[in-house]
């Protein structure tokens, strides 16, 4: 038997819809490990079908240190205004401004010049800054999931005093 519990807490952990916890927990036999495994292949699954979709909207955000002197700027890109004005992706943008200035990354775009696409790439196979255990790219695909859009890391930006 699943619990009310059990589906709020793999809810907030993983960020999946109501029945996409559900029925992991049911896949799972309650197993709460394995059923965020099950919803981590769910929504980089997702990320692949809406990868060709269309990104017109997004956001622009900033970190800056608590020292003062170290900063980022990126651009995210998603699909419709209305997932770029929700908190929970505002919170997903400004991670990502916080995991470049955190990683010391370049200037980069992913259609840049070869020697900035290095770093791009680089970008999405670190180990996220605030979750370790997954990298940049899981954590991406996985708004992807939860949004239910194509989602894009568009051009960003470190500073260093």
């Amino acid at each position: 038997m699943i619990s009310a519990n059990q589906i709020k807490e793999l809810r907030e952990k993983t960020g999946a819809g109501i029945s996409d916890v559900k029925k992991a927990l049911e896949e799972s036999g309650g197993d709460m490990d394995k059923a965020e495994k099950w919803i981590e292949r769910k929504l980089g699954n997702a990320a692949v079908k809406k990868a060709g979709r269309e990104t017109r909207a997004g956001l622009v955000d900033a970190y800056i240190h608590s020292n003062g002197r170290i900063g980022a700027l990126v651009e995210i890109f998603c699909e419709t205004d209305f997932v770029a004005r929700n908190p929970a992706f505002k919170e997903f943008v400004h991670d990502i401004a916080m995991h470049i200035a955190a990683m010391h990354l370049l200037s980069s775009s992913p259609d840049a010049a070869e020697g900035d696409e290095v770093d791009f790439q680089t970008l999405l196979e670190q180990p996220f800054v605030k979750d370790q255990s997954k990298t940049v790219e899981q954590v991406l695909n996985e708004a992807i999931g939860r949004f239910g859009e194509n989602i894009k890391i568009g051009k960003f930006v470190r500073f260093e005093l």
